[in-house]
């Protein structure tokens, strides 16, 4: 007998980070609004999370984030103006990323103890079902959305399933890295994880990328605040104590992420982004080809 799986209806997006290395830009602005292309950091994510079939939006806020939740609210004097001047594309585009009501949902990270303790601070909103974590600095870029390839793995294992992409050997210890077990096709076995492991220790090159679909169980691991790397209360930390206990499912993403924490990843992002922009599109590639000719 087939066995039920919870659907996954509830994500959390931790967005009480300072964005200090976007500094002074970040004083006064979220990082998270950011712009990629045409867009903020957050309404990417936020579309990724909508198309895997997410109904209950939860932010992870901390101070001076209001414009955030004034992004996707509804805002009847910019529809207005764009409705009497005829710019059908652009309401659409404002009506399209409004949260309906009761769906959007807000609580506070008062002190930045790690994304763990992010995560947690969402714990009574969760309950106890499944849910989402999408960190709103990488943006995931594939045919499909990642989450809804994870939503599309989850429904076939249930469990715990976390987007896996490879690194090179010696970044390893940037990141959450996996220790596999059976890898078949974009499926990987996870017999454990490490947080930001010493240089030469990684048990290998397949990578944590910021999209997770965990069970409420994690919650239990991680009320009990254990610091970790950095001395900050890490989500991996909490996820290893799971494995054995609950499936565990590694899912290689079909398509590359990009890390716009950094500012590299930020401008590389925005090339990418634009270089696939219908209206830009082939302007951007010219520009590019042409500063590449001249460095």
């Amino acid at each position: 007998m087939t066995q039920f799986k919870s659907p996954i209806r509830k994500a959390i997006f931790p967005v009480a980070g300072l964005g200090t290395r976007f500094l002074p830009a970040t004083k006064a602005m979220p990082k998270e609004m950011l712009t990629i292309n045409d867009r903020p950091l957050i309404q990417h994510v936020f579309e990724e999370a909508k198309e895997a079939g997410i109904e209950e939006f939860i932010f992870v806020t901390g101070r001076q984030k209001e414009m955030l939740e004034e992004h996707f609210d509804y805002q009847p004097e910019l529809e207005q103006t764009l409705e009497s001047r005829g710019k059908t594309d652009m309401l659409k585009a404002v009506r399209d990323l409004e949260i309906p009501a009761g769906k959007l949902f807000l609580t506070r990270q008062p002190k930045p103890l790690g994304l763990g303790h992010a995560i947690w601070c969402a714990s009574k909103l969760i309950g106890n079902e499944p849910f989402a974590v999408l960190l709103p600095d990488v943006l995931m870029r594939g045919k499909t959305g990642c989450l809804k390839q994870m939503v599309s793995v989850y429904n076939e294992t249930g469990g715990n399933v976390i987007a896996l992409e490879e690194v090179p050997e010696d970044e390893t210890y940037k990141y959450g890295i996996i220790e596999p077990g059976h890898d078949s096709q974009n499926r990987v076995e996870i017999k454990g994880l490490v947080e930001k492991p010493k240089k030469g220790t990684a048990p290998s090159r397949l990578s944590v990328v910021g999209r997770y679909i965990l069970q409420p169980e994690v919650f239990d691991h991680l009320s009990a605040f254990e610091r970790g790397a950095g001395n900050e209360i890490q989500l991996t930390d909490s996820m290893a104590k799971l494995i054995g206990k609950q499936p565990f499912t590694g899912m290689r993403f079909d398509g590359k992420s990009y890390d716009c924490g950094s500012r590299t990843g930020f401008i590389e992002a925005n090339l990418v982004y634009g270089a696939h922009d219908p209206e830009i599109g082939e302007h951007i590639k010219a520009m590019v080809k042409a500063m590449a000719a001249q460095l």
